[in-house]
């Protein structure tokens, strides 16, 4: 019965914990989210409202400069699920949020990332934080 008692108690305060971050976090923020877009360069820069500025059109990705109410952000869709990844993960070195959905990221500061979420859906993404290394002169 000892044993018991304290396992329940640690499994407790995880549960309680658990249920703070989520509060905490936005949780009712993230049940607002719609079901991610999918589609095409274009159709999702319909989505939200922007005239995308192609800047690489490619077989393997699509890449535009988008300003819509939210403000400017580059979207770009991908021909497969790896190319997709592996521009992300060599993107993120430089920094910078990523909303991502099947097959198409768009890149901006977090407040566009955040209100592209709101109509997009998708996951967020955040790049290498580099502040702590500026002005280091090892």
């Amino acid at each position: 019965m000892r044993v018991t008692r304290p396992m329940l108690a640690v499994a407790g305060a995880a549960v309680a914990a658990a249920a703070l971050a989520g509060c905490g976090s936005g949780g009712d923020a993230a049940a607002k989210v719609p079901p991610t877009a999918t589609g095409s360069l274009e159709s999702l820069a319909a989505e939200v409202k922007c005239k995308p500025n192609i800047q690489t059109d490619a077989d393997t990705i699509r890449q535009a400069i988008c300003t819509s109410s939210a403000g400017k952000f580059v979207l770009a869709t991908f021909s497969t699920d790896r190319g997709q990844r592996e521009w992300i993960n060599e993107a993120k070195d430089y920094g910078g949020f990523y909303l991502v959905g099947r097959k198409w990221v768009a890149v901006g500061d977090d407040g566009v990332v955040t209100a592209l979420r709101g109509t997009l859906g998708g996951d967020v993404e955040i790049g290498t934080d580099h502040h702590a290394h500026t002005g280091h002169t090892g």
